[in-house]
């Protein structure tokens, strides 16, 4: 009778300890990155910070060159201490990018409770997904095609509304992206639980991209919305 050779495989328990060891960093590195962005925002305000002021095309392609290269540098070195640097730098620089939106919205004679009404919605979303997502046994790894075509959409059609520059188009888009980003939370968590992503880093990195655009999107809904001018 021919030999069947085994091979030893790693324990149960062992893999979903990794994986609560990942999403556990996850968290504390998330919790952390806000402290850059907030700093970063708080500059930019006090700085009237602006990538869009001459050439809002340029300055958004001239955004999208910039946080791409921090994307390649945070991947390359996601399993060293550089990668959680260049993590922290990266929300920095988004910190100053949020700030544009900030300034819009500190124009309102509510603005600040309109972005506190954001970041409160942000965080209730974010809570109530990654609770379904970590607790859930259902796998949601097949939403991520659907997911990804309508990220180009959303990302395609806020660059031709730079042009166009339609009120009802940069509503139905802004809408659009807190359906997507939200469903990204949902995914993204998930890919933890289930062992599809194993580098808290990149974990990190994917999860603040969905909570900074959901809160992005909030707040522009709401100052169409909900803004008073004085």
């Amino acid at each position: 009778m021919e030999n069947i050779r085994t091979y030893p495989q790693p324990a149960t328990q062992d893999v979903a300890q990794q994986q609560n060891r990942v999403l556990r960093n996850t968290y504390a590195l998330l919790a952390l990155s806000m402290v850059p962005t907030v700093l970063g925002a708080l500059v930019g305000v006090q700085m009237k910070f602006s990538f869009f002021a001459g050439s809002p095309f340029i300055g958004f392609m001239v955004f999208l060159g910039v946080a791409w290269g921090f994307m390649w540098g945070i991947e390359r070195t996601k399993n060293s201490g550089m990668g959680v640097a260049l993590l922290l730098g990266f929300t920095f620089f988004m910190g100053l990018m949020l700030s544009r939106i900030l300034q819009a919205a500190l124009g309102f004679s509510n603005g600040g409770t309109l972005i506190a009404m954001a970041a409160g919605g942000t965080g209730a979303i974010f809570f109530a997904l990654s609770a379904v997502a970590s607790t859930t046994k259902r796998d949601f790894s097949n939403l991520g095609k659907f997911l990804f075509a309508g990220m180009i959409l959303v990302l395609v059609a806020a660059v031709a509304n730079i042009f166009f520059q339609i009120p009802a188009l940069a509503l139905a888009i802004s809408a659009l992206a807190v359906v997507i980003f939200s469903a990204y939370i949902l995914y993204d968590i998930n890919r933890i639980v289930h062992g599809g992503e194993t580098n808290y880093i990149t974990a990190t990195l994917a999860v603040y991209l969905d909570v900074y655009n959901v809160f992005v999107s909030l707040l522009n809904l709401l100052m169409a919305f909900s803004g008073e001018r004085d």
